[in-house]
Order: C-alpha cells, then structure tokens, then sequence
C-alpha cells in the first residue's frame, strides 16, 4: 500500500504512523479507509481493508459527519499510491473486490450525472481510531472508473484547476444591480 521512499518526506503522516511503519509492532495494526461521497448517493460509501468493519473518527475538517465515529465497512481493496515527484499528474488506482450489489449501482447512477466522485483516504492505527494518521487525509476525485458484478476499478486524481473559474464568484445584475449602467 505505501511506497516506503515517500514515507520519510510525507508532512501528511503524524509521527505515530511514521513509527509503526518503520518499526513494525507486533501489537501495532494499520488500517487503510476509503470514503466516497457524491450527490447521487444517499450517504458516503465508506470501506475498510480488512475482513471486519473498523469504526474511527473522522477529522473536524470532513465533508461529511466530520468529527464524528462512523462505521467502515470491510472490503477487499488495493490502492496504488501516486509517487511523490516534481513533474506529472498524481494519480491513484484503486480496485474494489466483491462489491456489493449496492455499490456498483451506487458508482454506476454517479457516473450517469455531470458531476465526479471524491474520494478520500485515510489511514488509522487500531490502536487509535481518534481520528486519521494522514492530516489532512488524501482527497481526489475519480476520473475514470469500470464496474463488473466482482470489482470496481478506479482512477482518481486531483481535482483540474484549470478549469476552474477565477474569480469564484460570479457577479450578476441580480446580485449587484450597482453593475448596471
């Protein structure tokens, strides 16, 4: 899951998570999360890579449910981390296996709307479900993804600013009838 050359110059990883990777305890459990939110589902879709549900603390700046416990639920998952380099666009590809029903017509009413799917992810130490070891947490939205009745495959990346209007607000006669002549 983590490229151990990016684990020392990551500034997102608290220093507990830095530590149980370099020392690897016994008694030390690392828990991977993924949350996806987008409007056409009913509530996010949040899964665990284990083969048990994980309740943790979101952090204060969540999307949604933000400070609270909430429950993910285990699927088999794999994520392939962006490298962390000076050129080229980050990208992660994460596999999904033996989704539910549920999901897949969840990601599949999504990718019918205009707008993209966030995901975000976390990393817990069982020991600690406080609140995520990555802070802030990794969020991106997908660009591509692929359903089947087995898996869901996904490419996400971080959100194009380019296309992005500048400045944010837009300034109608509406709003500021001052602009009118």
């Amino acid at each position: 899951m983590k490229n151990w050359r990016n684990i020392l110059t990551d500034t997102t990883l608290k220093e507990a998570i830095k530590e149980a990777y370099a020392s690897a305890p016994d008694d030390e459990i690392i828990v991977y999360t993924i949350e996806m939110r987008h409007p056409a589902f009913t509530q996010p879709l949040r899964v665990v890579r284990d083969h048990k549900s994980f309740t943790g603390t979101l952090e204060a700046s969540a999307p949604e449910n933000a400070g609270e416990a909430v429950e993910f639920l285990p699927y088999a998952f794999d994520l392939e981390l962006p490298e962390i380099a000076e050129s080229g666009k980050p990208e992660i590809v994460l596999t999904i296996d033996n989704v539910s029903r549920e999901i897949v017509t969840s990601i599949e009413a999504a990718v019918r709307t205009p707008y993209l799917i966030e995901i975000t992810y976390r990393i817990y130490l069982m020991s600690d479900p406080s609140g995520p070891q990555n802070d802030p947490p990794m969020t991106m939205v997908i660009n591509t993804v692929e359903t089947d009745v087995f898996r869901v495959t996904a490419r996400a990346g971080f959100a194009d600013l380019s296309k992005t209007a500048y400045p944010r607000k837009t300034y109608t006669l509406d709003q500021f009838p001052s602009l009118s002549s």
